[in-house]
């Protein structure tokens, strides 16, 4: 399949960017690492006019640490430097096993972790070419008005399937955002809507710019845990990350998070689970208990090949096993 005509800007600066965004708002595309821009562009679910090429802005790129404070990530940091990164292993290590499962290798040496913040959501009747997508009656997310796996609601259920956000939302992490009246920072959760054809909160002038880990996540273990049908390539069919940190006096647990993703149309932290785990001693019922939590949580519809009933007791089998083994790291 061929790519729709379109115009390459690329800005050399990030003041130039967003200038561009501005001019542009309503008719371009941000391109960074390219590997799910590229794919839906040729399958015409989007035809800008215009896609902006940011990769050439040095200040989007590379991994800062902030004595004190954190970690800042540049929106263009690949996820391959994510999951090589010894500062991130060390510190963060729930951050770098989840970058390590996306897609490929030669995948990850493009992608980038804002790519994967801002992923678009999928659907087994989204996520297709145009002349299947035709022939369907298309759907509330592009071109119509049925959503094919709740047929008679009005809301898109197409499915977040983004590897890190999980990560990042155990860690608490925050986001910039630039546009041409400045930046702000805003914690992760509030970026993502939970609607699939309306997924982020980010404006046709705004550019998701860098990634904050703060000084307080630091040095938990981390697990993250994926459902997919190939061991590589694919993205999560349902996906657990857990971050854990014990007490050293009695091997209790002094704090724990955890999220999903895949299985709803955002990522989503699990209510709940931190009170549930916190200063307990974990066993197989207290992990088995969280599991049920998460999979009450989960709403996983046919937006893929596999069961929704799978997916969900998926989650639960993932959250089990993924709290045990954040307890023995």
């Amino acid at each position: 399949m061929s790519l729709p005509q379109f115009k390459l800007l690329r800005p050399r600066s990030l003041d130039e960017a967003v200038s561009y965004l501005s001019k542009h708002a309503n008719n371009v595309r941000v391109l960074a690492g390219g590997t799910d821009l590229i794919p839906s562009m040729r399958q015409k679910l989007f035809e800008p006019e215009y896609v902006l090429d940011i990769r050439h802005i040095a200040d989007l790129n590379g991994i800062r640490e902030q004595k004190g404070t954190g970690i800042e990530i540049g929106a263009l940091t690949t996820l391959t430097t994510i999951e090589h990164s010894d500062l991130l292993r060390r510190r963060y290590p729930v951050l770098t096993e989840a970058a390590a499962t996306v897609a490929s290798p030669l995948l990850r040496n493009m992608g980038t972790i804002g790519g994967n913040i801002c992923l678009d959501t999928r659907c087994l009747w989204y996520n297709q070419s145009l002349t299947w997508r035709k022939g369907c009656g298309f759907c509330i997310k592009k071109d119509g008005d049925l959503c094919h796996v709740a047929p008679g609601g009005t809301k898109c259920w197409a499915a977040f399937s983004g590897d890190t956000p999980p990560a990042l939302l155990c860690l608490n992490a925050e986001v910039e955002i630039v546009s041409p009246s400045g930046s702000r920072r805003i914690p992760l959760p509030e970026f993502y809507t939970g609607i699939g054809d309306d997924y982020r909160r980010l404006q046709p002038n705004e550019l998701l710019t860098r990634v904050i880990l703060p000084e307080s996540s630091a040095d938990y273990s981390g697990i993250y845990r994926k459902l997919r049908v190939r061991g590589s390539i694919d993205y999560p069919l349902a996906g657990v990350a857990v971050v854990m940190k014990m007490k050293h006096s009695n091997g209790h647990i002094a704090d724990a998070r955890l999220a999903i993703t895949a299985v709803n149309p955002a990522p989503l932290l699990i209510k709940g689970a931190t009170a549930m785990l916190a200063g307990k001693a974990l066993d197989e019922a207290l992990a088995a208990a969280v599991g049920d939590l998460a999979a009450k949580t989960a709403k996983p519809l046919t937006t893929s090949a596999l069961a929704p009933e799978y997916r969900r007791e998926m989650i639960r089998v993932f959250t089990k096993r993924a709290v045990l083994a954040a307890a023995q790291n």
